[in-house]
């Protein structure tokens, strides 16, 4: 029976356990940021930052240096050019996010062009834009663990000030709560969670690691800190079930070539959050049975 579900040699291949680590700690620092970009009406600025990331990985292979850095400087570059331009206020958000995707995407192209035309580069775009789990070397893990701790450290600094911000921008002013500097922090903090889903999952699925869990945790509950760990427990578990089934493709039809992990975590993502909405629709049939609402975003920012 566990062989059925294993395929032989899973458990003692390196770049299986390597995938298995990384992936879980990707999972649970994009589900802390996740759930705030949810929340905040966000998620478009963590696409354009998944899709800004090909810029940065591209041009990373382009000078010869590993993607993950590319993924880390294009994004925060990205992320400070958005804060300038106003992404802070509610209906600049768009509109920053917009400028700064279509200026990087010109940048893609070109830089995805001479990778590609490159004889040192083979292979660069399906790794810019689709990841692979499998591929990251021990060496790049130091990287990983230090940029998912910043991304962490911040998160639990501001977190009290930036849920009231996100209920209230006005409300944390009164109190003295410097918002800018908090919504800063956060697209920061956004990025780093944006380039280490990239290196995963590639740049063009990203954001389904970043923003499906906690998508499908928010519809589950409405209190942030516990939608936090539904989220990181998806993610983990999405991301597990994903390495797996890849792994145990190499044996699938056509036999030796193998399906990609990108595949399976963003399919089992977009399953569960269909499946997180079936809570929603039988409260909705037994809401006139008087049965309480959960405890909304605004009182769970009081306490």
């Amino acid at each position: 029976m566990i062989a059925a579900v294993f395929a032989k040699g899973l458990f003692a291949s390196e770049a299986v356990q390597i995938a298995a680590g990384v992936g879980a700690s990707v999972a649970v620092v994009t589900a802390i940021v996740g759930v705030f970009t949810v929340i905040r009406g966000q998620s478009f600025a963590g696409e354009a930052l998944g899709d800004i990331g090909t810029t940065g990985g591209s041009g990373a292979f382009l000078v010869g240096v590993g993607p993950l850095w590319g993924f880390v400087v294009g994004n925060v570059i990205a992320a400070g050019a958005m804060e300038l331009i106003g992404i802070q206020r509610p209906r600049g958000r768009d509109l920053a996010t917009g400028i700064v995707l279509g200026a990087s995407i010109g940048l893609a192209a070109l830089f995805l062009y001479l990778t590609t035309t490159s004889e040192s580069t083979t292979g660069a775009a399906v790794t810019i834009l689709f990841g692979s789990v499998f591929a990251i070397t021990t060496s790049t893990i130091p990287l990983i663990v230090a940029l998912g701790a910043i991304v962490v450290a911040t998160m639990l600094t501001i977190y009290r000030p930036l849920l009231l911000g996100t209920v209230s921008a006005e409300m944390a002013a009164s109190r003295g709560i410097p918002v800018r500097l908090v919504g800063a922090l956060y697209l920061l903090a956004l990025a780093l969670a944006a380039a280490l889903a990239a290196i995963t999952i590639g740049t063009v699925l990203s954001t389904a690691l970043l923003i499906g869990p906690a998508a499908s945790a928010i519809r589950l509950t409405r209190r942030p800190a516990l939608a936090i760990l539904t989220a990181a427990a998806i993610g983990v578990a999405v991301m597990w079930v994903g390495i797996v089934l890849a792994y145990d493709s190499y044996e699938w039809p056509p036999a030796g070539h193998g399906w990609p992990v990108s595949f399976f975590v963003v399919t089992l993502i977009f399953i569960v959050y269909l499946g997180s909405g079936l809570p929603e629709l039988r409260s909705r049939r037994r809401s006139a049975s008087g049965v309480g609402a959960p405890v909304s975003l605004p009182a769970a920012a009081e306490r």
